[in-house]
């Protein structure tokens, strides 16, 4: 007999415009055993839209969709968009700053075909019933496992509006009794996005960016086999546990929440350099797998198959990196210029390399949007350099490869001065206003300005950086202090002035450190044209400054960029 299930995992609430949302959700079929799916069931998803702004809709239309087990049964649904098996069936567009309700469920059925066939969508279609049919069964499923809810965005036809939205990374996945712990931050973080939380704001986040490290998939580190992911199924597990606790599953299916990978979704400091010998390769395949099932998945597939992508909400443009499969470093001794974080430059014109993609979409923001902020997404750190990879470092007589080694020891964007270059000289040459990085990793949040020279252009440009991190790491004695981290880099014994060109420099200033579990909080206000970024701590508190005891006692931890206006 066949019958509807909930989703195993899910759903998630992904990628959002004015008018459409992509749900996610992963199949759920008793026969499947870990990484092994059973080849005679095939899985689909049903979905339907029953709730618009708290009132029912009279008769939800109810929808098909594919769960591939090539993504380990994982599918998504584009409401508002498409994406039905039955073909010429679309869904119907949704509204601009509307709350909808879905509800989703899982239906397994009998697989005759062979298993390198691939079968089309229409053909499926063929052998079942009108989806219509499980309405019924589909509002009987429990809430907490088939609902999500979410707001779509606003229309930017006016232009941009108010922008609110959390950021946060690397969520640490604890050891034995510390595994609640690891959750205990989703919940008011949720308040938060809900408009109910401590920082003042009524208005709900538009949506959550958790910027890598969502899974730990080297416990320890890469050298230490205890916890260590190297197969598939240990990658699987790592995304149920994380995905499926209990605080970030109720986050993940009713605020939209955009993602993108860093080391530990593969294994520490990773660069694509590693999977020149086979075991790398054969780790990467299943790590990279899993990603793309559990995160790629429900994000903007802007290029297709690549894991870098772009949206806008609001009228705001954000452009996330993926500085990790990307990420090479041609170790030739006593040289940074042949690493390169955002792919090797384009050859000959063929096509366009990552940050070739990402200096003609700063030029094109710029033109179509004025100085309206243009945000950034790099988990890797932007600003500020660590201590012991700053351009001042050592002196005249340190040599080179010295300097060298220390830079790529960050793993950070010091080791590719080169990819650093071509972005800022860009940001000069055309004029680029507001650019804002964000970024997380380091496990100490903290904010930054940057300021050029060189010219009366470059003076005037602004821009800056703000880091979040880590939503969960119980080890703050033993990485991310503060001091390891350049505040001033005009200062003497932190000088870390880049050199853009022959006439132009960057420097900048960087402040609100903090080890605290947190995630941060931006509200940009058009009105005034300020960005505010407000650190808040796993109880969902606004984090204060700390005497010498370690107690809260000191303001807010809250930081107001005045951004240049003409947006």
């Amino acid at each position: 007999m066949t019958s509807l299930r909930e989703p195993g995992l899910g759903p998630i609430v992904g990628h959002t415009t004015d008018t459409s949302c992509r749900i996610w959700i992963r199949g759920a079929d008793p026969d499947d055993k870990g990484a092994y799916l059973h080849s005679n069931r095939r899985t689909v998803g049903i979905v339907a839209l029953i709730e618009a702004d708290g009132k029912p809709i009279a008769k939800p239309e109810v929808y098909y969709f594919r769960l591939h087990r090539k993504y380990d049964r994982t599918g998504t649904f584009s409401l508002g968009e498409g994406d039905c098996i039955k073909p010429g069936r679309t869904s119907q567009k949704l509204k601009p700053s509307t709350v909808y309700t879905a509800r989703v469920g899982t239906l397994s059925i009998d697989d005759p075909f062979a298993d390198d066939q691939n079968v089309e969508s229409g053909v499926l279609s063929d052998r079942l019933p009108e989806a219509s049919v499980w309405l019924d069964d589909l509002m009987e499923l429990r809430d907490s496992r088939s609902v999500a809810t979410f707001r779509t965005f606003a229309t930017a036809s006016d232009g941009p509006g108010d922008l609110n939205f959390i950021l946060g990374s690397c969520r640490y996945p604890g050891l034995l009794g510390k595994i609640k712990e690891a959750d205990e931050i989703f919940g008011p973080l949720k308040q938060e996005a809900d408009g109910n939380g401590a920082a003042g704001s009524a208005r709900p986040a538009d949506f959550v960016l958790m910027v890598g490290d969502q899974i730990y998939a080297d416990l320890l580190n890469r050298f230490v086999p205890i916890g260590l992911a190297d197969t598939f199924e240990e990658f699987q597990e790592r995304y149920l546990e994380a995905f499926g606790s209990r605080n970030m599953r109720r986050l993940l299916r009713q605020v939209p929440t955009y993602m993108v990978l860093d080391d530990h979704e593969i294994e520490d400091n990773w660069t694509q350099d590693r999977i020149a010998t086979q075991e790398k390769r054969r780790l990467f395949n299943f790590a990279i797998g899993a990603y793309m099932s559990y995160q790629w998945s429900h994000s903007p597939r802007t290029f297709q198959q690549r894991l870098y992508y772009f949206f806008e909400c609001n009228g705001y443009p954000f452009f996330v990196l993926d500085t990790r499969t990307q990420q090479f470093m041609e170790d030739t001794r006593d040289n940074l210029g042949d690493n390169h974080l955002l792919g090797r430059p384009t050859i000959g014109g063929e096509e366009p390399s990552q940050l070739d993609r990402l200096l003609r979409w700063l030029v094109l923001q710029q033109q179509k949007r004025g100085n309206a902020p243009k945000f950034v997404v790099t988990p890797s750190v932007f600003a500020p350099n660590p201590m012991g990879a700053r351009e001042g470092r050592g002196d005249r007589d340190t040599s080179d490869e010295k300097k060298a080694k220390w830079k790529e020891k960050s793993d950070s964007w010091p080791a590719f001065p080169e990819t650093r270059r071509a972005i800022l000289s860009c940001i000069i040459k055309n004029g680029i206003q507001n650019v804002v990085f964000l970024a997380g990793d380091i496990h100490c949040s903290n904010v930054a300005a940057m300021e050029f020279a060189g010219s009366d252009k470059a003076r005037g440009i602004k821009a800056f950086s703000v880091t979040s991190s880590a939503f969960y790491w119980p080890f703050f004695f033993a990485d991310g202090e503060p001091s390891n981290y350049v505040h001033d880099s005009k200062a003497k014994d932190q000088a870390d002035t880049f050199q853009i060109d022959a006439n132009h420099t960057m420097d900048y200033r960087a402040w609100n450190f903090t080890q605290e579990d947190n995630f941060c909080r931006l509200d940009v206000d058009k009105a005034t044209h300020k960005l505010t970024v407000t650190a808040m701590n796993s109880e969902g508190e606004v984090i204060r400054k700390k005497n010498w005891l370690g107690q809260a006692v000191g303001k807010p931890i809250t930081a107001d960029f005045q951004l240049a206006p003409g947006w």
